[in-house]
């Protein structure tokens, strides 16, 4: 008998993706789709955005959903997609905006989403056995399961799994939203007060069966005060439940011998057009033209978990070799300043675009010889997984996915330069390190095949995923 998961997500590839969180809905679900087509059934429900173009989506039905005393209307509209069949959860008042998050009522947005998602499985004629939510923003699918919808025979067995992608982001409300907002009474306040506010994740880890996270190193880092922001002690009563499973890319999409936006096409066989397109990056952005000089480069929010300060303080040191430095990104005010900066002192040598842009994204990725993550905190990760696919060779710190996926090649058989303190000295020894190998081109271009060849696809994620799903269901 088949597998059918009910996959709840606020985002998605190939429809709407502002993160990893869409980067992983749309790979994982695919992946797991087409490896175990016979026998799983999984199914994406996301809110119908602005962003989505609702002309090329089925129209299903419309329904009401009651959410405390609002009846809320919620059309469904659905399309198959890469052997995956999505669901897409229609309310204008909520969803037609210009932006996904960060808007005053995203509780009650949420909190509408979670509901319609339990709402629409018997219309859609749809009883999974298990319910995988992501993130605080489907938090309250688990929760309604073990209130609102506890004694409804519809939804008896339906298990329930809450992905943790980023511990920071909670869904912390006042606690009056509870009955008003949350559609929780004063009975099942408990499941989601913590510290003296509402906090929707923290009442998804009590309720769901099984706690993910995106690596096996965060899953352990989660029990610590330090990368927990709060929650480590609901963690720790629940530490049976967490497993952490690594993500991946979708190979077929981070793929530099079809990529249409580089400049050419090349692949681990023969990495000379990889050459080509670094001096067409450099002619792009107005940097000398010489495929000998090492281009290091910043795909990233500009925001301080990602070891921005790391940068700053450490990056002039690395601006005396021969080198250029590129930055791409958006984020906090004070970080885009000072690129913009030292760009404006190191002109020659450095190249800054304040903006997310795909397309420039996978030139840089292409284009680049050294990535820099060095986040202090990192839940997986999928830049690095990217640039090691396009053989721009990842220098990260040892935390969540980046100690999980890259390894050190001071070492032997590695696929990047890692360093574990969180000091400037320790990032600027490990780029010093990775331009010592540069130097030797042998050397350098083998270093490029390996990481290259490194599978970051979901192949053997998937099978824990299945395996998980599997283990969950016939669990009593």
């Amino acid at each position: 008998m088949s597998l059918k998961i009910a996959f709840a997500t606020a985002e998605s590839a190939p429809f709407i993706v502002t993160g990893g969180l869409g980067e992983v809905a749309g790979s994982l679900t695919k992946s797991l789709s087409n490896k175990y087509k016979e026998n799983i059934d999984i199914r994406v429900i996301l809110p119908l955005y602005k962003g989505i173009n609702k002309e090329n989506l089925e129209f299903i039905t419309d329904t009401t959903v009651n959410l405390s005393w609002r009846k809320q209307y919620c059309g469904i509209f659905r399309k198959i997609e890469n052997n995956v069949t999505y669901y897409f959860i229609d309310n204008e008042y909520y969803f037609k905006r210009n932006d996904l998050y960060g808007h005053f009522d995203d509780g009650e947005r949420f909190a509408f989403f979670s509901k319609a998602v339990l709402h629409i499985l018997p219309i859609i004629d749809f009883k999974p056995d298990i319910i995988h939510a992501n993130d605080w923003q489907t938090a309250l699918i688990p929760v309604y399961l073990k209130t609102v919808y506890k004694d409804n025979f519809l939804y008896k067995n339906i298990k329930s799994i809450i992905t943790i992608h980023n511990i920071e982001y909670q869904g912390k409300y006042d606690l009056t939203a509870s009955e008003d907002v949350f559609e929780l009474s004063s009975y099942h306040k408990g499941i989601v007060e913590y510290n003296g506010c509402l906090n929707l994740l923290k009442g998804a880890l009590d309720s769901a069966d099984i706690i993910s996270t995106v690596s096996k190193s965060y899953a352990e880092e989660i029990f610590d005060d330090y990368y927990a922001h709060g929650l480590a002690e609901i963690l720790k009563r629940n530490s049976s439940k967490v497993v952490g499973i690594l993500n991946g890319i979708d190979t077929s999409v981070y793929d530099p011998d079809t990529d249409a936006a580089l400049f050419k096409n090349y692949n681990s066989l023969c990495i000379k057009n990889k050459y080509y397109n670094k001096t067409n990056l450099q002619r792009m952005l107005g940097l000398p033209q010489d495929e000998n000089i090492p281009i290091i480069a910043i795909i990233s929010r500009l925001v301080s978990h990602k070891g921005l300060d790391l940068i700053i303080n450490g990056i002039e040191e690395i601006l005396q070799e021969k080198v250029q430095f590129i930055v791409l990104g958006k984020g906090d005010r004070s970080y885009e300043l000072y690129f913009k900066s030292l760009q404006e002192r190191y002109h020659n040598k450095v190249a800054v675009k304040i903006d997310f842009n795909n397309d420039m994204s996978r030139k840089i990725y292409a284009g680049a010889d050294i990535f820099l993550m060095p986040s202090i905190s990192e839940p997986c990760g999928i830049s690095q997984m990217i640039a090691s696919r396009y053989g721009t060779i990842p220098v990260v710190r040892e935390t969540g996915g980046l100690k999980d996926s890259i390894h050190d090649a001071s070492l032997g058989a590695g696929n990047g330069f890692t360093f574990y303190e969180k000091s400037p000295n320790a990032l600027v020894d490990s780029i010093k390190r990775a331009l010592y190998v540069y130097n030797n081109k042998e050397n350098w271009n083998n270093l490029i095949k390996t990481a290259m060849t490194t599978d970051f696809s979901w192949n053997h994620s998937a099978e824990d995923y299945y395996q998980l799903y599997s283990n969950l269901k016939e669990q009593r």
